[in-house]
Protein backbone atom coordinates (compact mmCIF):
# COMPACT_ATOMS: atom_id res chain seq x y z
CA UNK A 1 0.00 0.00 0.00
CA UNK A 2 2.80 2.04 1.15
CA UNK A 3 6.48 2.64 -0.13
CA UNK A 4 9.22 4.88 0.79
CA UNK A 5 12.51 4.46 -1.21
CA UNK A 6 15.41 6.43 0.19
CA UNK A 7 13.55 9.51 1.65
CA UNK A 8 15.64 12.33 2.42
CA UNK A 9 14.11 15.07 4.48
CA UNK A 10 15.55 18.28 5.79
CA UNK A 11 14.47 20.91 8.90
CA UNK A 12 16.50 23.65 7.72
CA UNK A 13 20.02 22.72 7.01
CA UNK A 14 19.78 19.77 8.44
CA UNK A 15 18.35 16.36 7.47
CA UNK A 16 16.24 14.79 9.55
CA UNK A 17 15.72 12.07 7.73
CA UNK A 18 18.70 9.85 6.04
CA UNK A 19 17.43 7.44 3.03
CA UNK A 20 14.78 6.11 4.82
CA UNK A 21 13.08 2.98 3.22
CA UNK A 22 9.57 1.83 4.53
CA UNK A 23 7.17 -1.01 3.37
CA UNK A 24 3.41 -1.23 4.35
CA UNK A 25 1.18 -3.54 3.33
CA UNK A 26 -2.53 -2.96 2.74
CA UNK A 27 -4.12 -4.32 5.89
CA UNK A 28 -1.09 -4.71 8.15
CA UNK A 29 -0.28 -2.48 11.47
CA UNK A 30 3.27 -1.56 11.18
CA UNK A 31 5.11 0.52 14.08
CA UNK A 32 8.20 3.34 13.47
CA UNK A 33 9.88 2.95 17.13
CA UNK A 34 13.11 4.67 17.97
CA UNK A 35 13.73 7.64 21.14
CA UNK A 36 13.07 11.16 20.73
CA UNK A 37 14.77 13.05 17.77
CA UNK A 38 15.04 9.85 15.67
CA UNK A 39 13.05 10.74 12.95
CA UNK A 40 9.62 9.13 13.62
CA UNK A 41 7.34 11.76 13.40
CA UNK A 42 9.13 13.27 10.60
CA UNK A 43 8.58 10.54 8.80
CA UNK A 44 4.73 10.67 9.05
CA UNK A 45 4.63 14.54 8.40
CA UNK A 46 6.87 13.53 5.21
CA UNK A 47 4.04 10.91 4.48
CA UNK A 48 1.24 13.33 4.81
CA UNK A 49 2.57 16.08 3.12
CA UNK A 50 3.30 18.51 6.19
CA UNK A 51 7.07 18.36 5.13
CA UNK A 52 8.20 18.16 1.65
CA UNK A 53 10.99 15.26 0.98
CA UNK A 54 14.09 16.55 -0.56
CA UNK A 55 15.17 13.30 -2.13
CA UNK A 56 13.53 9.67 -2.76
CA UNK A 57 10.01 8.49 -3.55
CA UNK A 58 7.26 7.44 -2.04
CA UNK A 59 4.19 5.85 -3.57
CA UNK A 60 0.78 4.85 -2.17
CA UNK A 61 -1.40 2.19 -3.70
CA UNK A 62 1.00 2.43 -6.80
CA UNK A 63 0.89 5.89 -7.49
CA UNK A 64 3.57 8.30 -7.06
CA UNK A 65 2.71 11.07 -4.54
CA UNK A 66 6.05 13.15 -4.04
CA UNK A 67 4.10 15.90 -5.77
CA UNK A 68 0.55 15.78 -3.99
CA UNK A 69 -0.86 17.99 -1.50
CA UNK A 70 -1.71 17.03 1.73
CA UNK A 71 -5.49 17.79 0.95
CA UNK A 72 -5.10 15.81 -1.52
CA UNK A 73 -3.35 12.76 0.29
CA UNK A 74 -6.06 13.24 2.53
CA UNK A 75 -9.00 12.12 -0.39
CA UNK A 76 -6.81 9.42 -1.63
CA UNK A 77 -6.75 7.85 1.38
CA UNK A 78 -3.69 9.09 3.82
CA UNK A 79 -5.04 10.26 7.24
CA UNK A 80 -2.99 11.35 10.02
CA UNK A 81 -3.40 11.75 13.47
CA UNK A 82 -0.78 14.31 14.67
CA UNK A 83 0.87 13.83 18.37
CA UNK A 84 -0.13 15.98 21.13
CA UNK A 85 -3.62 15.51 19.95
CA UNK A 86 -4.67 18.42 18.15
CA UNK A 87 -8.03 18.83 18.79
CA UNK A 88 -10.15 21.64 18.75
CA UNK A 89 -10.50 22.62 21.84
CA UNK A 90 -13.55 25.75 21.29
CA UNK A 91 -15.48 23.03 19.45
CA UNK A 92 -17.83 20.74 20.25
CA UNK A 93 -16.82 17.11 19.94
CA UNK A 94 -19.60 16.90 17.58
CA UNK A 95 -18.03 19.89 15.37
CA UNK A 96 -14.43 18.17 15.40
CA UNK A 97 -15.66 14.99 14.12
CA UNK A 98 -17.59 16.77 11.48
CA UNK A 99 -14.56 18.61 10.54
CA UNK A 100 -12.77 15.40 9.58
CA UNK A 101 -15.01 14.10 7.04
CA UNK A 102 -14.78 17.73 5.86
CA UNK A 103 -13.62 16.93 2.31
CA UNK A 104 -17.27 15.17 2.02
CA UNK A 105 -19.32 17.97 3.94
CA UNK A 106 -19.27 19.42 0.64
CA UNK A 107 -21.44 16.44 -0.93
CA UNK A 108 -25.02 16.30 -0.53
CA UNK A 109 -25.55 12.72 -0.74
CA UNK A 110 -22.72 11.87 1.54
CA UNK A 111 -24.59 13.29 4.22
CA UNK A 112 -25.82 9.95 5.36
CA UNK A 113 -22.71 7.98 5.06
CA UNK A 114 -21.27 11.09 7.44
CA UNK A 115 -23.87 10.19 9.61
CA UNK A 116 -22.89 6.55 9.70
CA UNK A 117 -19.53 6.96 10.14
CA UNK A 118 -20.09 9.54 13.12
CA UNK A 119 -22.35 5.98 14.57
CA UNK A 120 -19.58 4.26 14.05
CA UNK A 121 -16.86 6.08 15.75
CA UNK A 122 -19.15 6.66 18.53
CA UNK A 123 -19.61 2.81 18.74
CA UNK A 124 -15.89 2.43 19.04
CA UNK A 125 -15.10 5.46 21.69
CA UNK A 126 -18.15 5.73 23.50
CA UNK A 127 -17.34 8.78 25.41
CA UNK A 128 -18.04 10.70 22.57
CA UNK A 129 -21.16 10.33 22.18
CA UNK A 130 -22.03 10.90 25.54
CA UNK A 131 -20.01 14.52 25.60
CA UNK A 132 -20.84 14.97 21.98
CA UNK A 133 -22.30 18.43 22.92
CA UNK A 134 -19.38 19.35 25.02
CA UNK A 135 -16.12 21.37 24.17
CA UNK A 136 -13.46 19.54 23.37
CA UNK A 137 -11.39 21.21 26.17
CA UNK A 138 -13.37 19.77 28.75
CA UNK A 139 -12.74 16.25 27.99
CA UNK A 140 -9.97 14.25 30.09
CA UNK A 141 -6.72 13.48 28.11
CA UNK A 142 -7.93 9.87 27.15
CA UNK A 143 -10.85 11.38 25.91
CA UNK A 144 -9.41 14.08 23.55
CA UNK A 145 -7.00 11.69 22.10
CA UNK A 146 -10.26 8.82 21.50
CA UNK A 147 -11.50 12.43 19.94
CA UNK A 148 -8.45 12.38 17.65
CA UNK A 149 -8.57 9.37 16.27
CA UNK A 150 -12.05 8.90 16.14
CA UNK A 151 -11.63 12.68 13.92
CA UNK A 152 -8.85 10.52 11.68
CA UNK A 153 -11.33 7.99 11.21
CA UNK A 154 -14.18 10.37 9.71
CA UNK A 155 -11.80 11.22 6.16
CA UNK A 156 -12.33 7.06 6.11
CA UNK A 157 -9.03 6.59 5.48
CA UNK A 158 -6.98 3.41 4.12
CA UNK A 159 -4.08 4.31 5.86
CA UNK A 160 -4.10 5.58 8.95
CA UNK A 161 -1.16 7.86 10.58
CA UNK A 162 -1.29 7.54 14.46
CA UNK A 163 1.69 9.34 15.98
CA UNK A 164 2.69 8.60 19.81
CA UNK A 165 -1.39 8.26 20.69
CA UNK A 166 -0.34 6.84 23.92
CA UNK A 167 1.53 10.10 25.21
CA UNK A 168 0.99 11.38 28.67
CA UNK A 169 -1.85 9.15 29.39
CA UNK A 170 -2.18 6.72 32.39
CA UNK A 171 -1.41 2.67 32.10
CA UNK A 172 -5.53 1.70 31.70
CA UNK A 173 -6.31 4.78 29.32
CA UNK A 174 -3.08 3.40 26.96
CA UNK A 175 -4.10 -0.29 26.89
CA UNK A 176 -8.31 1.18 25.61
CA UNK A 177 -6.28 3.34 23.24
CA UNK A 178 -4.26 0.07 21.51
CA UNK A 179 -7.47 -2.32 21.95
CA UNK A 180 -8.94 0.66 19.87
CA UNK A 181 -5.98 0.31 17.75
CA UNK A 182 -6.74 -2.98 16.98
CA UNK A 183 -10.14 -3.19 16.24
CA UNK A 184 -9.52 -0.45 13.73
CA UNK A 185 -7.08 -2.41 12.01
CA UNK A 186 -9.37 -5.68 12.07
CA UNK A 187 -11.98 -3.46 10.57
CA UNK A 188 -9.68 -2.93 7.37
CA UNK A 189 -7.57 0.24 7.60
CA UNK A 190 -3.88 -0.53 7.60
CA UNK A 191 -1.88 1.37 10.03
CA UNK A 192 1.32 2.82 10.50
CA UNK A 193 2.17 4.05 14.03
CA UNK A 194 4.70 5.44 16.11
CA UNK A 195 4.87 5.11 19.22
CA UNK A 196 7.80 5.40 22.13
CA UNK A 197 5.87 2.57 24.37
CA UNK A 198 7.68 0.10 22.00
CA UNK A 199 6.07 -3.22 23.58
CA UNK A 200 2.94 -2.50 23.65
CA UNK A 201 3.34 -1.45 19.91
CA UNK A 202 5.15 -4.73 19.43
CA UNK A 203 2.49 -6.53 20.93
CA UNK A 204 -0.17 -5.45 17.67
CA UNK A 205 1.93 -4.73 15.11
CA UNK A 206 2.95 -6.75 12.31
CA UNK A 207 6.31 -5.76 11.74
CA UNK A 208 8.63 -2.64 12.91
CA UNK A 209 11.57 -0.11 11.98
CA UNK A 210 13.65 1.69 14.05
CA UNK A 211 15.04 4.71 13.23
CA UNK A 212 18.28 6.42 15.20
CA UNK A 213 19.26 9.52 14.21
CA UNK A 214 17.02 9.33 11.16
CA UNK A 215 18.34 6.05 9.47
CA UNK A 216 16.75 2.96 9.81
CA UNK A 217 19.09 0.32 11.77
CA UNK A 218 16.41 -2.53 12.24
CA UNK A 219 13.57 -3.86 10.69
CA UNK A 220 11.82 -7.17 11.57
CA UNK A 221 8.67 -8.63 12.38
CA UNK A 222 7.25 -7.52 15.43
CA UNK A 223 7.94 -11.25 17.26
CA UNK A 224 11.15 -11.16 16.51
CA UNK A 225 12.23 -7.23 17.48
CA UNK A 226 10.42 -8.67 21.00
CA UNK A 227 13.34 -11.10 20.88
CA UNK A 228 15.94 -9.56 19.71
CA UNK A 229 18.87 -8.40 22.46
CA UNK A 230 19.28 -4.94 21.29
CA UNK A 231 15.66 -4.14 21.18
CA UNK A 232 15.43 -5.22 25.14
CA UNK A 233 18.23 -3.22 26.04
CA UNK A 234 17.86 0.09 24.08
CA UNK A 235 13.28 0.53 23.71
CA UNK A 236 12.17 -2.90 25.94
CA UNK A 237 13.51 -2.21 29.22
CA UNK A 238 15.56 -5.35 29.11
CA UNK A 239 11.84 -7.16 28.82
CA UNK A 240 11.05 -9.98 26.28
CA UNK A 241 8.12 -11.24 25.09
Amino acid sequence: MLKLKSIVTYYGPIPALKEVSIDVEEGEIVTILGANGAGKSTTLRTISGLLKLSSGTMEFKGEDINQVSPESRVSKGIAHVPEGRRVFPGLTVMDNLLLGASARLRTPHLKREISDDIENVCTLFPDLKKFSKNLAWTLSGGQQQMLAIARGLMARPRLLLLDEPSLGLAPVLVEQVFASIKRINEGGTTILLVEQNAHMALEIAARGYVLETGKVVLHDTAANLLGDERMKQAYLGGRGK
